[in-house]
Formats: structure tokens, sequence, C-alpha cells
């Protein structure tokens, strides 16, 4: 009799798990349906609106030598971003978005080998090349990490900086994946936004392709950050600066 009682009560737990987990599940779907908007996508949208923007088309790999350009130390001044970011041996670092791993190669130099810099991709591809530099001399402490449209895949509490350089606009699911990348941070940990500045029209960048500072914080303010400072020293885009509590 009591086995007989033991197995009801076993399937009626498991049932109610499986509708709670379905109603959360159902839940976190219509949050996200509420949270975004579809318009007619424009020549370089996805048709995807999020506080007011339209969300970006993201840049494939068949793109991937314009991140590689000779130019672009000129045009976006790396070293100076670099400087920006305040790295000291021993950080881990989260490169969202790293693409060909121009800005993971460099800030690997400045965290030494006994930190590390997760190097995070969605495109497969992209991955691989990151996979490369990773065997490189130097570069051992560069980590890919193939990441989700909606989630970096980093454990909580893990890293001390995050960036995402020229990235956050065409992500897809830009609230959670910044959620994701909050839980990943360590108490006071950064959150750096590098983008072109969507405010200056001399910036000859495609207008989606640019965020304002007003945008980014708006859009971070959903998120447990706090605004710590922007820096405008870059020749086209600003750096701005959060911090979680």
């Amino acid at each position: 009799m009591r086995s007989v009682l033991a197995i009801v009560c076993s399937v009626r737990s498991t049932l109610l798990a499986l509708l709670l987990g379905f109603g959360l599940a159902t839940t976190i779907h219509a949050q996200s349906a509420e949270r975004y908007q579809s318009a007619p996508p424009s020549a370089d949208g996805i048709g995807k609106v999020y506080q007011g923007r339209e969300i970006a088309q993201m840049m494939g790999f068949d793109g991937a030598a314009w991140l590689e350009r000779t130019e672009r130390q000129k045009e976006e001044r790396a070293d100076l971003l670099i400087a920006e970011l305040e790295l000291k041996p021993g950080m881990a670092v989260a490169d969202v978005g790293a693409g060909t791993g121009y800005y993971s190669r460099r800030m690997a130099l400045e965290v030494g080998p006994k930190g590390l810099v997760y190097a995070i991709e969605v495109q497969p591809q992209m991955l691989r090349v990151l996979e490369t530099t990773a065997k490189r001399p130097g570069y051992g402490n560069i980590v890919p990490v193939l990441g989700a449209d909606d989630d970096v895949k980093l454990p909580e509490a893990s890293i001390d900086l995050a960036v995402m350089v020229d990235v956050y606009h065409e992500l897809a699911y830009p609230h959670e994946v910044l959620a994701s990348i909050v839980r990943a941070l360590r108490p006071g940990g950064r959150m750096v936004f590098v983008e072109y500045r969507g405010e200056d029209f001399r910036v000859p960048i495609k207008p989606l392709h640019k965020m304002t500072e007003q945008q980014v914080r708006l859009e971070a303010a959903d998120q447990a950050l706090v605004w710590e400072r922007t820096a405008r020293t870059l020749p086209w885009q600003h750096v701005v600066v959060f911090r979680r509590p």
C-alpha cells in the first residue's frame, strides 16, 4: 500500500514539475514576445524593433576580412580602447562577438598567462578562426566559446569584464544576451559597450550600425548595471562603461 501511495505521489510531483516548467517557459516566451516588435525590415535591419530601434543585420563570416583591415587601427585606435578598458594581469575577460579575435588577441596580452579571455562567437566559422589563434604562442589564454543567440554561455560570476565592440546593435536578443552577461559578471565587474557614435553624422557608418549613448544607456537600464562613465577618446566610437553593483 505504501509503495502504491509513493508511486502516486511521485507521479503527481512529476506532473506538477512539468506543469510549472511549462508555465515558466510560456511566461518567458510571452515576455520575450512583448519585449520586441515587428516592422518592415529596412535595407540593413532585420525587421525587429527593441526599445525604439531596429536591430541591424549581423555581419557574416564573409565580412571577416573587414575586421582585420589594415586601416582599422587608424579608424578605431585599438590602443586607446585597450587603455580605456584598464586591463590587469590575471583578469578574466569576455570578448562578446569576438569575430576574428582582433581585440581578443590584444586583451590576451594585457591579462597575461594567468588571465583568461573568453572569445564568444555564435558563428562556427568565426569560432574556428579563434580556435586556431588560441593555439598560437602567447594566445593560450584565449578560450573560444560557442554562444547562443540569447546567451553567452558563461558560468555565473566568472568574469571581471565584458566588452562588446561594434556588436550589441546586431544582437537578435539584446535583452537576453545582456542579462546573461550580467549573470556572468562578478560583483563590481564592468560591462563595456563600444559603438560607433550615432549622434555624429560625420562617422561614415550606416545608421543602423551606430548607436547613441542615450540609446545604450536606455537599454542597459533594464539590467542590474550602473552607468559609470562614457569615454570619447576614440575617433569614431564612444566607450560606455557600466558596473555591476
